[in-house]
């Protein structure tokens, strides 16, 4: 079976660039995991994790030894991939930059925003994993400016957000209200009331969006919400709703071609 992946108009358009943005069908894993489970911090079988992950690499042509992702902490942090690492190499990071054809790189999710970066020219891409803490600390920002270093031209660069979860679905308290307007008073903007006093609704998505206009980027927006969709998508915030013991990763990935 073929790993299901969801694809960018705009990064799909691009010459010797191929993406995925990889959803929970096409793979082995059972139960809470079923079936396309990337997450090598799950508590699923490693070998039908790795089968997974190499059916991810084949759907973007490259040997699974190739396929990249990080150990990711919430951060701003960015890494440069010139070679493949094995799973105990993971760097900590948030962020995949690289000029290398031929090595895949991605980030995991399970409701926070994956963004897919290309300058198909400079021949530089770029994957960051933006939860609340990614976006509010400048992980957007640091990518950019990592491709640049590795000559990409912030005029050349697009990038493609996907499934993650939406406002509608991302009740937060009114602690983390505070953060982002105490950051900025724009940020107000990303935020709606709840229905329970002392909640909002936060649209990260948005936020994101606004970030990458910011940084000015053309980009587009998938639209898909994680959370409204538990066939299609993992969701770490539907999994502690429902009470499951654990729950899948995504992973969204981009390749130059050789």
């Amino acid at each position: 079976m073929t790993a299901a992946a969801l694809r960018s108009q705009l990064l799909e358009a691009l010459p010797g660039v191929r993406h995925g943005f990889f959803t929970r069908s096409g793979g082995v894993s059972t139960g809470v995991y079923g079936s396309l489970n990337g997450g090598t911090g799950s508590n699923d079988r490693p070998e039908w994790v790795a089968e997974n992950r190499a059916r991810m690499a084949a759907a973007l042509g490259c040997a699974p030894e190739n396929f990249l992702t990080p150990y990711q902490i919430h951060s701003p942090t960015v890494v440069v991939a010139e070679t493949p690492w094995t799973h105990d190499q993971r760097p900590r990071a948030d962020a995949i930059v690289t000029r290398v054809p031929g090595l895949a790189i991605g980030v995991s999710t399970a409701d926070c925003g994956p963004i897919l970066f290309a300058d198909a020219q400079a021949r530089v891409i770029g994957a960051a994993h933006s939860g609340w803490r990614g976006a509010l600390t400048g992980v957007i920002e640091s990518t950019v400016a990592a491709m640049e270093q590795l000559g990409a031209r912030r005029s050349g660069i697009v990038a493609a957000i996907g499934p993650m979860i939406r406002q509608q679905n991302y009740e937060v308290g009114n602690e983390l209200v505070a953060k982002f307007v105490e950051a900025h008073s724009g940020n107000a903007s990303f935020f709606a009331p709840a229905a329970r006093h002392g909640h909002a609704m936060f649209d990260l998505a948005g936020l994101v969006a606004s970030r990458l206009k910011q940084a000015g980027l053309t980009h587009d927006d998938l639209g898909l919400c994680t959370y409204a969709e538990p066939d299609r998508f993992f969701s770490y915030r539907r999994m502690t709703h429902l009470n499951e013991a654990d729950y899948g990763r995504h992973v969204n990935a981009i390749i130059l071609a050789g």
